[in-house]
């Protein structure tokens, strides 16, 4: 079931001020108002309390880290993947604080938020985020594989999470992964095959989460008929000193956008993919009994009609000439 961050907020804190937090409205409003002080009942196992801080848009870089084990791909965060965060916050600020912990060095691991917090370091605006002192791994997991059920996760991050599974020995196979993750062996296969294309391929598109499976499975049968050295060819067009290629159009809208990188990127590849020979062409020699085909050096004879004996002189013929 998808849970929405404000619901996901809802649900997972308990208490606010010691003002008791009885039904889901009354917790949302609590984290809403920004209580200086909670208390969050995370995956119903331990009570830990949580501070809220603002972090000035200069310093969130410097004062915050994502957790490492969080699915989503940092990199593909930008202003187009996150179009839908930056409009409510450019509008009416950040409505619901991140949640994260303390790291042994000082810093604020984002554990819920990874891309409120990119929006603010775009926005230049300021990061609410509930930090902890106490909250181990595992929670640290929880909490960051809750919170990404609000936005679905792309198919390359999708496929990383399946591939990680198969490495680990947790799953078999991609039936086993359907079943694990209740969706289609079609979309196990492109999942993998989208998380087995290089970063700097997928970060030319604006929107990695709006490539589908068709696409991703297209151009993973692209990139993989390069040899080597173009496919390192390819990726050195995809990123340059002026950014990836959604950087360097002038196209708007994301729509649009996709499309050109998708042709520009097709485009590099017919100029890379080694040189396919040109079809033969069928020639009719003596119409309805013989024509024949020539391929380099090679030429074909298909001959109609042709009895025993017949067959027997041409073959003597054919064997005399090429000995």
């Amino acid at each position: 079931m998808t849970i929405k961050t404000s619901e996901l907020n809802a649900k997972l804190f308990g208490k606010a001020n010691k003002r008791r937090a009885t039904t889901p409205q009354e917790a949302r409003s609590a984290v809403k108002a920004q209580t200086q002080v909670i208390e969050l009942d995370v995956a119903g196992e331990q009570t830990v309390s949580f501070e809220l801080f603002r972090i000035p848009a200069n310093k969130i870089e410097e004062q915050t880290v994502v957790f490492s084990q969080n699915a989503r791909e940092q990199s593909f965060l930008n202003e187009h993947a996150l179009s839908d965060v930056l409009v409510t916050l450019k509008e009416r600020g950040q409505q619901y604080p991140a949640v994260g912990r303390k790291t042994s060095d000082g810093k604020i691991e984002v554990l819920d938020g990874s891309r409120r917090r990119m929006s603010c370091i775009i926005a230049e605006q300021d990061f609410l985020v509930y930090v902890a002192d106490n909250i181990n791994t595992h929670h640290a997991k929880f909490l960051s594989d809750v919170a990404n059920a609000h936005k679905p996760l792309s198919l390359y991050e999708k496929g990383k999470e399946m591939q990680a599974k198969l490495d680990s020995g947790e799953a078999e196979d991609q039936k086993a992964l359907a079943k694990m993750f209740q969706c289609s062996e079609a979309l196990v296969s492109g999942a993998l095959k989208a998380a087995s294309l290089p970063l700097p391929l997928l970060q030319a598109y604006p929107n990695v989460g709006d490539l589908g499976r068709p696409t991703i499975v297209k151009l993973h049968k692209q990139f993989n008929e390069l040899t080597n050295a173009n496919q390192a060819k390819l990726l050195e067009k995809c990123q340059s000193e002026k950014g990836a290629v959604w950087q360097r159009s002038s196209t708007q809208g994301v729509a649009r956008l996709t499309k050109e990188v998708s042709e520009s990127i097709e485009s590099w590849i017919q100029q890379l993919a080694p040189k396919k020979s040109a079809a033969s062409s069928k020639v009719d020699f003596i119409k309805g009994r013989a024509s024949y085909s020539r391929s380099g050096a090679n030429l074909s004879l298909n001959l109609k009609k042709v009895d025993d004996e017949m067959m027997q002189e041409i073959l003597s013929f054919i064997e005399e000439k090429l000995q």
